[in-house]
């Protein structure tokens, strides 16, 4: 069993930059894709950002490109998302998650979930 615990969100304002973490035990993810999602109250939960099991490869929504950065640390099985000029619609509750095979959509083929992060950006 994996357990997925993500860290780093909070209240900011627009423009402001923010840094998640997501932890894994349980298991070695190295061989894992890892993908972040978000979620909105009221909206379904959407695919942000993806790195492969290397690192060599990553997938990007197109709403958070040239703004987002994933990043992983096979050695200490964490996954990171830089968030840079954050806007009032990036608020939502922010999910990490590991898939046997991917790293971009869809949302069906990721097996473990954290419990997510909340993010709020203020105008």
């Amino acid at each position: 069993q994996v357990q997925l615990v993500e860290s780093g969100g909070g209240l900011v304002q627009a423009g402001d930059s923010l840094r998640l973490s997501c932890a894994a035990s349980g298991r070695r993810l190295s061989s894992a894709g890892m993908a972040w999602f978000r979620q909105a109250p009221g909206k379904e939960r959407e695919f942000v950002a993806g790195i492969r099991s290397s690192g060599g490869s990553t997938y990007y929504a197109d709403s958070v490109k040239g703004r987002f950065t994933i990043s992983r640390d096979n050695a200490k099985n964490t996954v990171y998302l830089q968030m840079n000029s954050l806007k009032p619609e990036d608020t939502a509750v922010y999910y990490c998650a590991a898939s046997a095979s991917r790293w971009s959509p869809p949302l069906s083929e990721y097996d473990y979930w954290g419990q997510g992060t909340q993010v709020t950006v203020s105008s």
